[in-house]
């Protein structure tokens, strides 16, 4: 066989994605925050977009989520309208004629729904405009007249943790402050002096005590049962009344009040304000038995291109180069704009099968919540299970039942098959143990071997470690320690 260069010919396939396409799969994975700031990006980047003005939240229905394609040659919309399932999903997509205004195509969109006031979101947050350290610092000055001991007080402020609580021993802040172990106990009791009361605490004891205190119930008896939490934790009353020499009237007394106290009074506080999560997709329910899904475009810029600009710049364009700039630039749009409405049809769309599918939980609750994957919503509207993925990371979803993540509704189910498919999903079974175990006679605790033959008897096949699991994962004690509190609860 002869050695030497030669050239050969070959055909192959492969996949190539385009910049283009990265960044389309790129926007599917954003918020619409996230896509608020892109979109800011873009407009400085890119002469020919702007951003008009959002409609208002009063347009009629059918003017809302509405995104028109733009061509070169000119405007161009038609109708559509995304439906799936309408007997049981109602999705609005009508999108006009395409016209944003006087030589303007653009891609547009509104709320077409609003958030209740009322409506619980997901999950409590602090509402504190101001930390506690800066609640703190501005009381301090009226405190203490001694400048040494307003330092070390303000030095104290700024070891106490989000509680509340002083996790610094004395002797180790005086040697940091080279100031004698007195100055430094004198300045904790002006920080103890402070609001809210139980600041500047180094035990538990020392946190309810000072609250004690504040309200005039420390008395010797009061002093004995702080004295003695752990005696309260195991609810060893009988003991504790001998103890503090009161009867059952006065120890139930002073069991309510200890009640009343904070034991972690800083949390009222907070450091930076927490945002609360603005829902990407809106859910009400609709006509007859069916649901309305809107996206929530309050938050989104309406993205426009100008096409007057455009006509001005391309008359003043003269050579090549400058036109194939223009072009360019008007191709971006377009593409950017066809993106978007791309992005916002798939969301919708997944939205309307993820609530066909979840149906049960939008009219009953979380009891009803079922298996599902993202292979089975993939299926079911002809996407590729990263697609899903990709889809329902960072959205949210607002209903009558508050504001979920679109991956709550994705959970595999116990007692499933190898495929995952089938079974009851953990939240359903996680809320039926809650149920349980809240209607439980306090005489008469459910061990987790009862609770795994209740919940069996109910359909629920599962282990007992794994009710353990579910157990623990919603914050339900031991059937020791919810012994001990419904004893506690019962005085």
């Amino acid at each position: 066989m002869a050695l030497g260069p030669r050239l050969d010919l070959r055909q192959s396939q492969s996949l190539v994605m385009t910049p283009q396409l990265q960044q389309a799969i790129k926007l599917l994975a954003l918020s619409n925050l996230e896509i608020e700031t892109f979109i800011g990006d873009a407009l400085e980047a890119n002469p020919l977009l702007e951003a008009g003005e959002i409609q208002s939240q009063d347009a009629p229905d059918n003017a809302g989520d509405a995104i028109s394609e733009p061509s070169a040659d000119g405007p161009a919309g038609d109708d559509t309208a995304l439906d799936i399932d309408s007997s049981a999903i109602d999705v609005d997509r009508d999108t006009g004629d395409g016209q944003t205004g006087d030589g303007e195509w653009g891609a547009a969109g509104s709320a077409s729904g609003s958030i209740s006031d009322d409506m619980p979101g997901i999950e409590e947050r602090s509402t504190a405009t101001i930390s506690l350290a800066d609640h703190l610092e501005e009381q301090i000055g009226g405190a203490t007249s001694n400048p040494r001991e307003e330092f070390a007080a303000r030095y104290l402020i700024g070891l106490l943790d989000e509680a509340g609580y002083l996790g610094t021993d004395l002797r180790s802040a005086a040697l940091d402050l080279d100031m004698n172990p007195s100055e430094v106990e004198s300045a904790l009791k002006a920080v103890q002096s402070l609001d809210p009361t139980g600041v500047g605490a180094r035990t538990l004891s020392e946190c309810l005590a000072l609250q004690a205190r504040e309200a005039d119930r420390y008395d010797p008896c009061m002093a004995r049962l702080i004295d003695n939490l752990d005696l309260v934790a195991k609810g060893e009353f009988a003991r504790l009344k001998r103890m503090c020499d009161v009867d059952d009237e006065d120890f139930a007394d002073m069991l309510n009040e200890l009640r009343s106290y904070d034991p972690k009074p800083g949390l009222a506080y907070g450091g930076d304000p927490e945002s609360a999560v603005l829902p990407d997709i809106l859910i009400s329910p609709g006509k007859a038995e069916g649901w309305d899904i809107r996206l929530n475009e309050a938050t989104l810029p309406r993205l426009v291109v100008n096409r007057g600009y455009f006509v001005e710049l391309r008359e003043g364009c003269t050579d090549k180069e400058s036109r194939g700039w223009l072009n360019e630039k008007l191709a971006d749009a377009n593409w950017l704009i066809k993106a978007l409405d791309q992005r916002q049809k798939t969301i919708l769309k997944t939205a309307a099968e993820i609530v066909k599918k979840q149906e049960g939980f939008f009219k009953h609750g979380v009891s009803e919540l079922r298996p599902l994957t993202l292979r089975e919503v993939a299926e079911e509207i002809d996407m590729h299970e990263s697609t899903v993925s990709r889809v329902t990371s960072n959205k949210y979803l607002h209903c009558d039942r508050g504001t979920f993540e679109l991956k709550y509704f994705f959970m595999s189910g116990v007692g499933a098959d190898a495929d995952g498919e089938g079974g009851a999903s953990s939240e359903s079974v996680k809320a039926r143990i809650k149920s349980l175990c809240d209607a439980e006679d306090p005489k008469k605790i459910l061990s987790d071997d009862k609770l795994v033959e209740l919940l069996k008897a109910e359909g629920f096949d599962i282990a007992r470690r794994t009710v353990a699991k579910y157990r623990e994962a919603v914050g339900i004690g031991s059937s020791v320690q919810r012994r001990r509190t419904k004893k506690l609860n019962s005085f």
